[in-house]
């Protein structure tokens, strides 16, 4: 008789690897006790506010799909898709450690020459304000420009933009939310110096809501 084939036994391996398997990764995460960098209150406005401000962009200019801060997790989400035929004409966003009377930080269009992907910041300089009203409530939009954009950086007031320029963004906030059957108006653009009034009011209304929040 041909005696039995005896197959080789593998030596058992002794030592443990180093990485934990993927559920006790989970887990641990999970456990650990750290907070995640929120874009709106842990990233600094910067030095040269009210005048030139870091920003935080929510939608790249180009876009049908409305993105915004998710406050509680500080990230980006998608709103909803616009109901209306238009796209941002350019990059919105928001300033951090601002806020306003609708508890919202404070809203920045940047004009600059390409688009930005959401999420990322920016720093802007303020040329102008447009004072807007959504659905019978006060929501100011900052105008500002690239101020690392070679092409933007030297506009220091909104009178600088073409006539042109100017009416696209009105008709743009006039009409991106008329299929949703909600009212938008929008009052006559003013100067630089106002939206540096606008972006030191914000950062006095952030600063109170932090000191009543310490007191609680």
């Amino acid at each position: 008789m041909v005696p039995p084939i005896e197959t080789p036994v593998k030596a058992s391996v002794s030592h443990k690897s180093s990485i934990p398997p993927l559920n006790e990764r989970i887990l641990s995460s999970m456990t650990r006790r750290s907070v995640a960098a929120h874009p709106w209150h842990d990233l600094e406005i910067g030095p040269g506010a009210p005048q030139i401000f870091n920003v935080v962009v929510e939608i790249s200019k180009g876009s049908k799909v409305k993105y915004e801060l998710d406050k509680k997790t500080g990230l980006i989400k998608v709103d909803r898709v616009l109901y209306s035929s238009v796209v941002y004409p350019h990059n919105y966003g928001f300033i951090p450690r601002t806020l306003c009377e609708d508890s919202d930080p404070l809203d920045v269009l940047v004009i600059m020459q390409e688009p930005v992907l959401p999420g990322c910041f920016l720093r802007a300089k303020a040329i102008g304000l447009m004072p807007m009203i959504d659905q019978g409530e006060k929501d100011d939009k900052i105008i500002a420009v690239c101020a690392d954009d070679p092409e933007y950086k030297e506009y220091t007031d909104i009178k600088e933009l073409p006539p042109h320029r100017l009416a696209e963004i009105r008709r743009f906030f006039e009409d991106y939310k008329k299929n949703e059957n909600k009212e938008v108006a929008v009052n006559d653009f003013l100067p630089a110096t106002k939206a540096f009034e606008a972006v030191q009011h914000s950062q006095d209304l952030y600063a109170d809501y932090i000191v009543e929040s310490l007191r609680r």
